[in-house]
């Protein structure tokens, strides 16, 4: 089995911090600790790392046992009230690197994959009530549709949504081999690992309110962070590595430019690197995970 959570990009994230040793800092994924590990590593002994994770599964397997360290059991969608009552009002930079870890996608009973017949749930924070099977069984077509084809970006959404329709009404679907034969006749046969792999984050992204929950955060380090602060986030997809980017140069998700009464761009940000950061070959071969991998980096003006 995998470790925990193996950091993609852990220096060049944390390079695109400017780690300053008095500093106060956040790992919004604070999974295995890896990425915190490589933030303590730069801090002095003045210096913080707030970590957030709402998995209870990353607490218990984090290794970081350090008194700079507060861990949060908690969704970075509240950044700012979290970051309130452990009396840190602005921060010096934020790291997150987004997407499901290692041990969720490795542990079979926790839902995330295809590759085992476990009971469909998804969740991260395993108190919520919403499950991946409770969406396939209470959903409507339309919505199911919706989510498919927003979340998966998936051209065939409707057909997947009514074969799942069908399915169900014989009997509920409950596991991964139950909504994988469910929706068999969708798969192409020359890609079908492809195909399942965006239907299942589709609808991990929808039991986790992924896209939502990104949104506030990001909204909120524009609040936090000091001036000249920075903010380092990973992406995976290109749902996320779109809403970051619109929010580094527009300052909003839609990526719509809001200008001031002067005629300047209204963008709380402005980008470290103009162009994306890849993992190297070297990264790649050795962590999977790091091949769709982007970084972006930006400044708070």
């Amino acid at each position: 089995m995998n470790p925990y959570h193996v950091p993609v990009l852990p220096k060049e994230s944390v390079d695109g911090l400017a780690v300053k040793p008095n500093g106060t800092y956040v790992d919004v994924t604070h999974g295995g600790g890896g990425h915190s590990r490589e933030i303590l590593s730069r801090l002095g002994s003045k210096g913080r790392l707030i970590a957030f994770d709402r998995d209870a599964d990353a607490q218990e397997c984090s290794a970081a046992d350090d008194k700079r360290l507060t861990l949060v059991r908690g969704d970075f969608r509240f950044l700012r009230g979290y970051l309130r009552y452990h009396s840190a009002e602005e921060v010096d930079g934020i790291l997150g690197d987004l997407g499901v870890s290692w041990h969720q996608l490795d542990t079979a009973e926790r839902g995330f994959s295809f590759r085992f017949d476990a009971p469909l749930d998804m969740r991260m924070n395993r108190q919520g009530e919403r499950t991946a099977a409770t969406l396939l069984n209470t959903y409507s077509v339309q919505e199911l549709s919706k989510i498919f084809a927003g979340y998966g970006e998936l051209s065939s959404a409707f057909k997947v949504a009514k074969l799942i329709e069908a399915a169900r009404q014989k009997s509920r679907i409950t596991t991964a081999s139950e909504l994988v034969e469910a929706i068999r006749p969708a798969l192409p046969p020359f890609d079908e690992h492809k195909y399942l792999a965006r239907v299942f984050q589709a609808l991990r992204i929808e039991v986790n309110q992924e896209m939502q929950a990104l949104e506030q955060m990001l909204e909120q380090a524009a609040k936090v962070l000091k001036r000249g602060g920075r903010i380092s986030i990973i992406t995976y997809h290109s749902l996320e590595d779109r809403m970051v980017k619109n929010f580094v140069k527009y300052g909003n998700a839609s990526g719509k430019a809001e200008k001031d009464a002067f005629g300047n761009l209204s963008a709380p940000f402005e980008a470290v690197n103009k162009k994306v950061i890849l993992p190297g070959e070297a990264e790649v071969q050795q962590n999977t995970r790091a091949r769709s991998a982007k970084l972006r980096i930006a400044q708070k003006k």
